[in-house]
């Protein structure tokens, strides 16, 4: 076989997520687009905000000398330092743009902290439900993912934290709002966690870096916010994108800050900046790196995500399902009406609804459902929802 026996597992393994996706496209082609409700991936169908549109046009009729060479690895240090003031507000820490790196996406972002920080089988925590890519891209540098539940209602559940951090925890991720279920994690938790954090690594003498993924902070509802990670533990690191708040995921256009106290800064900002180059990023795309900075105060019409959430969580409380509303992104994490998740998707599909089961997010017994799809197609979902939830109940 040519391809590696890992690649083999991997692709055995492949993600439910894409799997869902290819199902959609063909079963559009069979039944055609306008009789299947497509809820599998978290593809964003609001428009970027009228700002992008101005700005991208004034942009690309620039033709100065070298406005498409490299710079910087790191990225153009003018867009860092806009994108550093609004962090500044948001993390209520000074960040200059030395603290920052642009990144090939929060993906890209990732995968550089983790060739940055891994040594092989050093452990990095995720938290169930998590996005499925977080194992992928640790194993990617030698690490080990370990898997830590959240609580019922996906809250950080903080002693089941403590009892899997290990002389090997390199890190722990955190997504919030999350992916795939909407939750924020509370300052008070954060705080908590941080603290729990700050003993774990003396105790083994060692630093636990707390990694944040933000691409869908901008995106909340009913007058949620999302809490400073840097108020909450100096030892952090911000990974976040433009994919979601302005609708911008095909760009591949992301960033990373590093808390401007954390240990040894200058070392990982070094190690995180070769990263960035060594494994083939070399830099963030150009032309989005000078887009994105004039529109830090932008954001897709989050508007219309908090009228679809609505929508979709009257049709399956209707119905009967067990649910807690999201706070932010555009998913829905309802829990299975039988213990076999991928059962119940398959009951689902019948229905010629797609959605995801929790297994492939690390919480068997719930299934995701992303609503960035049109108002019409969450709407005449709701037969099937009750179709498929009523032949559950009687198997």
């Amino acid at each position: 076989m040519a391809i590696s026996e890992k690649m083999q597992h991997f692709a055995t393994k492949s993600s439910w997520i894409r799997k869902m996706f290819e199902e959609g496209a063909r079963m559009k082609a069979t039944f055609g687009a306008a009789n299947v409700c497509d809820f599998s991936l978290g593809n964003p169908d609001v428009p970027p905000p009228r700002q992008f549109d101005e700005v991208m046009q004034e942009i690309v009729r620039d033709v100065s000398p070298g406005v498409h060479g490299y710079m910087p690895n790191g990225g153009y240090p003018w867009v860092r330092e806009a994108i550093a003031g609004r962090m500044s507000v948001e993390q209520q820490v000074a960040v200059s743009h030395g603290d920052m790196l642009m990144t090939c996406g929060a993906a890209g972002g990732l995968n550089i902290v983790m060739k940055a920080l891994l040594n092989p089988g050093d452990e990095v925590i995720m938290l169930a439900p998590y996005f499925v890519d977080y194992g992928n891209y640790i194993d990617n540098h030698g690490g080990v993912g370990k898997i830590v539940n959240t609580d019922a209602e996906f809250n950080l559940h903080l002693p089941a934290i403590e009892a899997a951090i290990s002389a090997k925890t390199k890190a722990i991720i955190i997504n919030s709002p999350n992916n795939p279920c909407g939750q924020i994690y509370s300052a008070d938790a954060l705080w908590a966690l941080g603290e729990l954090l700050t003993i774990a690594g003396d105790r083994f003498d060692t630093t636990i870096y707390l990694i944040a993924d933000e691409p869908y902070r901008k995106i909340v509802f009913d007058g949620h916010e999302v809490p400073s990670v840097f108020s909450a533990y100096k030892n952090s690191i911000v990974v976040s994108s433009y994919s979601k708040d302005l609708s911008l995921p095909g760009e591949r256009i992301g960033y990373l800050a590093v808390h401007p106290e954390i240990g040894e800064k200058a070392a990982l900002l070094n190690a995180l900046t070769l990263a960035n180059r060594i494994l083939g990023f070399i830099n963030a795309p150009a032309l989005m790196q000078r887009v994105v900075a004039e529109l830090q105060d932008a954001v897709v019409d989050t508007s219309i995500y908090a009228k679809r959430k609505e929508l979709l969580c009257k049709i399956l409380s209707d119905v009967g399902y067990s649910f807690t509303p999201p706070k932010g992104a555009f998913y829905i994490f309802p829990k299975s009406p039988i213990a076999d998740d991928v059962q119940f998707v398959a009951l689902l599909l019948e229905e010629k609804i797609l959605t995801v089961p929790g297994v492939g997010f690390g919480s068997p017994g719930h299934f995701r459902i992303a609503f960035c799809v049109g108002d019409e197609v969450i709407a005449r979902s709701a037969a099937g929802f009750k179709r498929a939830f009523d032949k559950a109940l009687a198997m």
